[in-house]
């Protein structure tokens, strides 16, 4: 009987350590989509909390799970339908979301003019000298100053800040003409 006892504990043991690996790795993603589409952090977290909750539940049969974070994020999609359809008999809910609607458009507008725009940015810094590039990278990626890069490249400080300049500057114009067909 005490046998029985111990491993009954273990498996629970085996099984919350295995929800708790998929808390920590899709909790924070989960509460970004639902904060995303509802526009509430209470919402948001309310969400995620009944997704756990339903990972819980068919932790015994997690195996027939293919894909979890596929799983994971349909059952977020689902309960957040659920909330809009649930929000939708509410006429002051209704214009809230459609408010946030239009946020989410223009957000996703701005999303595509700054991906086009990085894209840009990136094909320029592709076109700098190698170790120009570089300094660049270590300084605007990384965020190093004038003196560890110096330090890290074996180079004086006065070359970082000269090849950082005329990065700048080259960027600049790459950008001008770039924004010229705009």
């Amino acid at each position: 009987m005490k046998e029985k006892v111990k491993n009954t504990l273990k498996n629970l043991d085996d099984v919350a350590e295995v929800f708790s690996a998929h808390f920590r790795e899709h909790e924070a993603r989960l509460y970004l989509l639902a904060y995303r589409l509802t526009k509430s952090d209470q919402l948001a977290k309310d969400i995620v909390q009944e997704v756990f909750m339903k990972l819980w539940q068919q932790m015994d049969n997690i195996d027939e799970i293919k894909d979890m974070e596929a799983w994971l994020y349909r059952l977020t999609e689902n309960k957040v339908i659920d909330f809009l359809r649930k929000a939708a008999a509410d006429n002051r809910l209704k214009e809230a979301i459609w408010h946030n609607l239009q946020d989410i458009t223009n957000d996703s507008t701005l999303y595509l003019e700054a991906k086009g725009c990085n894209a840009i940015i990136q094909r320029a810094i592709d076109q700098l000298p190698s170790q120009r590039k570089i300094i660049y990278r270590l300084n605007r990626e990384k965020g190093l100053n004038y003196n560890e890069i110096a330090t890290n490249l074996q180079i004086s400080r006065h070359t970082v800040k000269n090849q950082l300049s005329c990065a700048l500057t080259f960027l600049r114009k790459a950008l001008k003409q770039t924004a010229t067909f705009f």
